[in-house]
């Protein structure tokens, strides 16, 4: 198993260390690596793209000519985990809680709605206890200027709700062997949601 994360901005290494963690635990023979040119894309079992500055990785990977191969790959079943800036990457739909519309480039392989800072700023950041379906207990939540998943279309469906402001929205979605999550799992030490994602890739 082959695994890149995109290695443009935010969190790249805290992904790589949980990956390698998780692929062990799993009991899987794999391998992962920091992906920044189109080359590198060949021969991918799954692509994680990190939380980090949404706008600053789609501009850099446009730059690298790396976005419209990762695009291509996948929408055509490359199999897709997004953390916070990546979920709104995969998000067919996305606009900026204060801005609006935002013309950002995206990949636009999942069919969700994402509108990003939902919960405010740095200083907003807070950690939840959220239930995940497919995964047994809680899991612990890190959110740092994160978006908010506010819709899904099939065959995209919404697998965690939070509760907010007397809001409930949406913080995890699926679509096949794509995992889009508003929270940071690699900042927490646990490997659940990883080996959830590997899981569906090894089937």
């Amino acid at each position: 198993m082959r695994i890149g994360v995109l290695g443009y901005q935010g969190g790249v290494y805290e992904h790589v260390y949980m990956l390698r963690r998780a692929l062990e635990e799993l009991g899987y023979t794999g391998e992962v690596l920091v992906v920044k040119k189109p080359g590198q894309l060949e021969s991918l079992d799954g692509i994680v793209i990190p939380g980090g500055e949404s706008t600053t990785i789609g501009i850099l990977a446009r730059r690298m000519k790396v976005l419209e191969p990762l695009r291509d790959a996948i929408r055509s079943g490359l199999p897709a985990l997004g953390t916070c800036a990546g979920a709104i990457i995969l998000a067919e739909k996305v606009r900026d809680r204060v801005v609006g519309e935002t013309g950002q480039p995206l990949i636009a392989a999942m069919r969700i709605e994402v509108v990003r800072n939902y919960f405010g700023r740095q200083r907003e950041s807070f950690e939840a206890d959220l239930e995940i379906d497919g995964l047994e207990g809680r899991f612990r939540g890190v959110f740092i200027r994160s978006p908010a998943i506010i819709d899904a279309e099939p065959p995209a469906r919404i697998i965690s709700w939070l509760d907010h402001d007397g809001e409930r929205v949406g913080v995890a979605a699926v679509q096949g062997p794509h995992l889009a999550t508003a929270f940071h799992p690699e900042l927490t030490g646990d490997t659940r949601l990883h080996k959830m994602w590997l899981r569906q890739i090894k089937r």
